[in-house]
């Protein structure tokens, strides 16, 4: 039995790898703030589904409450594994509050490094984002390619996040695995994600958004896949990498035990495909409304994953037609129609 705290436990990713964790065994201490950033009754929906199940304790908490965080540091004995995902998410809304992205990614992603370092947690694996790319263009992305020109400052604060974390490894002895996820989806997915978004609006005869005249590539990657990778990284501690070199650094490994992965499903998807999926599975054809690129967002993204499959033996595979499926199936169930 593995006892781990997940952060953002109500959130998308964290209440699906919260249940995981409490189906296999273990338990799991998981909080969350229960932000209005998107629909709270989504969350405390979630959030009913888990407390449910037996091992699982909440905490109602903000992360950048540094006493707080103490406590349930303290309390909560000597955690084996410690995965954050709790996070302000969202490109676009950072350009209109940065502030809620310096509190939550900074101030907090450091309160849960000095808990780690403070009450001796074995592993921290924590949230990043393919956000982190930015300008770059070589395709696919790689974890050993140089990540130094964000688009937007929630891709800046991932980027933190992974020098912060190879900072405490290296001072503290702080095993630590960073992962670059690739758009999430699938059923209870968030509700400013582009397959809610569109969903809804056709269900409602209203007109969806499509940026950038739909000259978009997303790899999306369905929520199984990324809880399979996290429970394999969550098994499976970083060790030092014996070819790392100063001279010619790895920015995916370290000298220390630090690892970044992508997690994607190693095929992007053209925005336009994407659509024609959605409605087909919802039998219906949406109202387009065409629109400029929005600020910070970039034109396409696709995970490299071969570290993560000769690490772990693990590569996401569904297929975008079977994803988007099961949601449309959750969501008519959820809002019953």
């Amino acid at each position: 039995m593995v006892r781990a705290l997940v952060t953002g436990a109500a959130g998308f990713i964290g209440f699906h790898l919260t249940k995981r964790l409490l189906e296999r065994g273990d338990d799991v201490t998981g909080i969350d703030n229960l932000n209005s950033y998107y629909d709270v009754n989504l969350k405390k929906a979630r959030l009913s589904q888990l407390e449910k199940k037996e091992g699982f304790t909440f905490h109602k908490v903000n992360l950048a409450d540094k006493e707080s965080m103490e406590s349930i540091f303290s309390s909560g004995g000597n955690f084996d594994v410690v995965v954050n995902l709790a996070a302000q998410a969202g490109v676009r809304y950072s350009i209109e509050n940065p502030y809620a992205y310096n509190e939550s990614n900074l101030s907090g992603f450091l309160n849960i490094l000095e808990g780690c370092r403070h009450f001796k947690v074995k592993h921290l694996v924590f949230a990043s984002s393919s956000s982190v790319y930015g300008a770059n263009t070589k395709m696919p992305f790689s974890v050993q390619d140089n990540v130094d020109h964000p688009l937007s400052l929630y891709a800046a604060t991932k980027k933190a996040n992974e020098l912060m974390a190879h900072t405490y490894c290296h001072m503290f002895g702080l095993a630590t695995t960073g992962l670059r996820f690739f758009t999430v989806y699938g059923p209870w997915g968030r509700p400013d994600m582009a397959l809610f978004i569109f969903t809804k609006a056709i269900l409602e005869d209203k007109p969806i958004p499509i940026f950038n005249h739909g000259k978009l590539k997303r790899d999306f990657t369905y929520i199984d896949d990324i809880v399979e990778g996290i429970v394999r990284v969550m098994d499976h501690p970083p060790q030092p990498n014996p070819s790392w070199s100063g001279e010619k650094p790895d920015p995916g490994s370290s000298y220390l035990p630090y690892k970044i992965y992508n997690i994607g499903n190693n095929s992007p998807v053209h925005l336009m495909d994407f659509i024609k999926v959605i409605e087909d599975c919802l039998g219906k054809k949406a109202e387009k409304n065409f629109l400029p690129a929005q600020p910070g967002d970039v034109e396409a993204t696709y995970a490299n994953v071969e570290d993560l499959i000769r690490d772990v033996g693990f590569k996401p595979s569904t297929p975008v037609e079977t994803g988007v499926k099961r949601f449309v199936q959750w969501y008519r169930s959820y809002y019953n129609i």
